[in-house]
C-alpha cells in the first residue's frame, strides 16, 4: 500500500536512484499511456519548488505523450524488477504493449495520472517549464559529441511534485 509523503522527506540516494536503479517515466491517461525507463534525471528546487526534470529525446515514443500531457509521474523500481526495467528501456511503445508484455500493473493517481504497483517510490509532476538542449549551449563540445552523434538532442520537463507516493 502506498501512503503520501512530502517530497522533502524522501530519504533515498538520488544518485543512486537515478544512475543505477533507473525509473519509468509515464504520461498519459489509463486509456492511452507510455512508459520508459531513464536513468537520467534531476530532484530539486526551482523557483522555490520541488521539482522533478526527466529528459526524453524525440524519437521515443514517450516523448509524444509527455507533450501532449500536463503531467508525468517517475515510478522507481528495486532490483527485482529490473527486466521490466530493461524490457521498457529498449522496446516502443509503438510495437509494444509493455504495460501487459512486462506484466506491469498501472494505478492511478487522484489526479488521473499513471504509475505502477511495483514501484516502491513515485513522484507525481505537473510540467511547469520545457526547452530543447541545443548544440551551441554546450560548454565542453565533447560531450555534445559523445552523448549526441545524431543532433538527437533530449527535450527536457522540469515538473512540479505534486504528490511523493511511497511504500
Amino acid at each position: 500500500m502506498f501512503r503520501k509523503i512530502s517530497p522533502f522527506d524522501i530519504d533515498d540516494n538520488v544518485f543512486k536512484m537515478m544512475d543505477k536503479d533507473w525509473m519509468l517515466v509515464t504520461a498519459g491517461t489509463r486509456d492511452h499511456v507510455n512508459t520508459m525507463t531513464a536513468s537520467w534525471g534531476h530532484l530539486g528546487i526551482m523557483w522555490n519548488l520541488p521539482v522533478a526534470i526527466c529528459y526524453i529525446r524525440p524519437q521515443r515514443h514517450t516523448f509524444g505523450f509527455a507533450n501532449e500531457h500536463d503531467c508525468y509521474t517517475l515510478s522507481f523500481f528495486g532490483e527485482k524488477d529490473r527486466e521490466i526495467l530493461q524490457f521498457c528501456g529498449t522496446k516502443s511503445g509503438r510495437d509494444h504493449d509493455k504495460i501487459r508484455e512486462t506484466g506491469l500493473i498501472p494505478l492511478e493517481t487522484d489526479s488521473g495520472n499513471i504509475y505502477f504497483e511495483q514501484a516502491h517510490l513515485v513522484l507525481e509532476c505537473r510540467k511547469i517549464y520545457q526547452d530543447d538542449m541545443k548544440a551551441e549551449n554546450f560548454v565542453r563540445p565533447e560531450i555534445a559529441k559523445k552523448n549526441y552523434p545524431k543532433n538527437d538532442f533530449h527535450r527536457f520537463y522540469f515538473g512540479e511534485i505534486i504528490n511523493v507516493l511511497v511504500r
